[in-house]
């Protein structure tokens, strides 16, 4: 089988180890989407398709170089579609919605400068950038002039709205790869960067950000400037999640169509879900069996096996 990657990074940990899993008997190449390669051609191998492609890259030019493929006939893990989808947080929060599935109420402004123009807005917010990318905008904000100090910074950037839930400052990180589930604890980015406390002794309804505090993160889903700042990932074993939600994170796999992805929890309070952000093909760093997992589903789909999913139009 030829499997071809999607990605400007084709070292990463994820990667890199599900190529030497798959290398003894398979070939493993990758494409750099960003590197100016002409979506007209297959592949950079031989010029023919690969039986499998595995977007692991979210820009524009990514999407659509999958989506060329995909018109070919070539399977893509996840597909352009689905993973288009969860970079609009918008369309995200829609769809979250229409399913049912518990997700933070979100409403969208077309400028940052336009919410901030609004009367009376009901502190605490949580305002993202409407696209997500790399080093986008990820705020609490808790009064008009934190307000007006980020808009001085993002004055024309779409965005989305939500209220702030109050919890112990922890996200739950759920990742799920073919069905299968891996769940770390990480800082959240809009917990209150003055106080790092044991997330397994803090009650998930306490708030841990102080009165009147803002904490703006740049949203940078990999390693480097902007990332490390949250501390560690901790382990957290699938048995000391509340009731369902493994369930839960599966179904979103259905909704969204996706077959490796993230969702981020929050505990709203009594073990209640609040889903916070859905992501197509994360990293998935240092979780045990997680390249097998991919390795494996690679080659399902190759072989034509794997489920193929809609994006619910």
């Amino acid at each position: 089988m030829r499997v071809c990657l999607i990605t400007s990074r084709p070292g990463h940990p994820l990667l890199a180890a599900t190529t030497a899993l798959l290398t003894p008997r398979h070939e493993v190449d990758s494409i750099d989407p960003e590197a100016g390669h002409d979506a007209s051609r297959p592949s950079v191998s031989g010029g023919a398709l690969a039986d499998v492609y595995l977007l692991k890259a979210r820009t524009p030019r990514a999407l659509a170089l999958a989506r060329s493929f995909e018109e070919r006939g070539a399977p893509v893990v996840n597909s352009a579609a689905a993973t288009g989808l969860c970079q609009d947080r918008t369309a995200m929060a829609e769809l979250a919605g229409s399913a049912g599935l518990p997700f933070a109420s979100t409403r969208t402004v077309a400028a940052l400068r336009r919410l901030a123009a609004e009367p009376a807005l009901p502190y605490p917010l949580v305002v993202k950038s409407r696209y997500s990318r790399r080093r986008d905008l990820v705020a609490r904000v808790d009064d008009a002039v934190r307000m007006r100090r980020l808009c001085a910074e993002w004055p024309d950037e779409p965005v989305v709205v939500q209220p702030f839930t109050a919890n112990s400052g922890w996200d739950h990180k759920l990742w799920v790869i073919a069905g299968q589930v891996f769940a770390a604890l990480r800082r959240s980015e809009l917990a209150d960067p003055r106080s790092e406390p044991d997330p397994r002794s803090v009650p998930d309804s306490q708030d841990m950000t102080g009165a009147g505090a803002v904490t703006a993160a740049v949203h940078d889903p990999g390693p480097g400037p902007g990332s490390g700042s949250r501390g560690p990932t901790l382990p957290l074993a699938l048995a000391d999640l509340p009731g369902g939600w493994l369930d839960l994170v599966r179904r979103v796999g259905s909704v969204f169509a996706l077959d490796v992805y993230g969702v981020d929890l929050i505990d709203a309070g009594g073990g209640a879900p609040l889903i916070v952000d859905i992501n197509a093909f994360p990293g998935v760093r240092g979780q045990t069996g997680a390249p097998e997992a991919l390795a494996a589903l690679a080659l399902r789909a190759a072989a034509g096996e794997a489920e193929a999913a809609t994006v619910p139009g």
